[in-house]
């Protein structure tokens, strides 16, 4: 018989009223208890201890830990959800699945939002030193050993191959993944010098090498994929020369989001906010977020905002060859006239923050080309006290952080 706690799927107690003659009966019943009530992970990263107490039941071969602590004691939960009579404050967003370029003849980059590529020999060595496979006595391979030590360097790759040649070939690579979208019209012959020349900019002006590796390495993979993804996502029509801008792809299952939907629990602190839709904001374990959100709600022309936890709101970008949502802190919709919604982070390092910036501002030029949903802008601050200036700068500036 077991006896379980209140939610169907957590069983908390185990107790055994009759005699169990089979020892895997045992197991199957004690499996019961290994279902989680709570997914949450504490402040270390780590999902936190649960016990399922058994009574009467043998464990001759299963292994068991006694828990000599007791059971730990239930966490406060809170319930974060829209509040109806807060209305006023909701905050809609679009859902964009991708983006249509009708690249005709020009093309161009927005170089202040192109990620940087670092060539850092201590992540990926460029060189090694490596000997005859001769085990220890520990029966691990030496260096110290017997045999002939040889370095393994880059340097018959490096003087085998052009620069210019390379060049030629990832600006190739490029031209043809753009000629090959049914939305192109423009032909190889007028692309490709185009991305040659970017290609070339961008390596002489994005790529920084480390010794002992050189720019050339930015040839060999994984480096080489990094390029081509950072420029794929970077090159857009230019609008300057009569092309059409970029456009979003909204998706066609869903509709746009909104902070009405707003509807989970958690056993995260929690603050309670005036400006905004939803009842709490949950805090992070750094307390940056619950400082951040504190800037935005007094000040002056913060009209409403929403953590964006549990609300859905995401921004595809592309790395590694795979696709990825970049989830942002905060909307906020500012006092402008027409109003502005800010997308802000809070954000300290994050190696991929250029990454998600630019994916951030492509996002952002497709949906104000769009219209349908308004402005928006984005911005980033590096630590909470840098909120209400970048709030105050994009009221005066709404388009500085398109």
């Amino acid at each position: 018989m077991l006896t379980e706690g209140w939610d169907c799927n957590t069983v908390t107690h185990i107790v055994g009223l009759r005699p169990f003659m089979s020892q895997l009966l045992c197991e199957q019943v004690v499996g019961r208890g290994l279902r989680r009530a709570s997914y949450e992970v504490g402040e270390d990263g780590k999902l936190t201890e649960e016990v399922a107490k058994v009574f009467g039941v043998p464990f001759e071969i299963i292994p068991f830990k006694e828990n000599k602590g007791g059971a730990r004691p239930s966490v406060k939960r809170h319930h974060i959800h829209s509040l109806p009579e807060k209305a006023a404050f909701e905050i809609k967003y679009p859902r964009v699945d991708g983006y249509r370029q009708a690249i005709r003849n020009r093309v161009t980059i927005d170089w202040s939002a192109a990620p940087t590529l670092t060539i850092d020999p201590t992540k990926i060595p460029p060189e090694v030193e490596v000997k005859a496979n001769v085990p220890s006595n520990e029966g691990r391979a030496s260096l110290s050993g017997p045999g002939k030590l040889e370095r393994v360097d880059l340097n018959p790759y490096r003087s085998g191959r052009r620069f210019q040649e390379l060049v030629f070939d990832m600006a190739a690579e490029l031209t043809r993944e753009y000629v090959n979208r049914p939305e192109c019209e423009a032909p190889a012959h007028v692309l490709f010098p185009q991305t040659r020349q970017i290609v070339e900019r961008y390596l002489g002006e994005k790529v920084r090498s480390l010794p002992p590796a050189q720019t050339i390495d930015v040839f060999c993979s994984p480096y080489y994929g990094w390029v081509i993804e950072h420029l794929r996502d970077a090159i857009k029509p230019d609008v300057s020369q009569g092309e059409a801008p970029i456009v979003p792809i909204y998706e066609t299952r869903r509709g746009p989001g909104s902070t009405g939907e707003v509807d989970f629990w958690t056993s995260r602190e929690v603050r309670e906010v005036v400006r905004s839709h939803v009842n709490y904001v949950v805090a992070d374990t750094r307390k940056w977020e619950e400082s951040a959100a504190y800037f935005i709600d007094t000040h002056p022309m913060a009209d409403a905002f929403v953590k964006n936890a549990g609300l859905g709101f995401a921004i595809p970008y592309f790395h590694n060859g795979e696709t990825h949502d970049y989830v942002p802190d905060f909307i906020i919709r500012l006092k402008t006239e027409p109003p502005t919604h800010l997308i802000l982070e809070v954000k300290g390092y994050d190696e991929l923050q250029e990454v998600k910036a630019q994916a951030a501002h492509k996002w952002i030029e497709a949906v104000n080309a769009d219209r349908t949903y308004g402005r928006w802008a984005y911005v980033v601050a590096k630590k909470p006290t840098d909120v209400k200036q970048l709030i105050s700068e994009t009221v005066t500036n709404p388009g500085r952080n398109d």
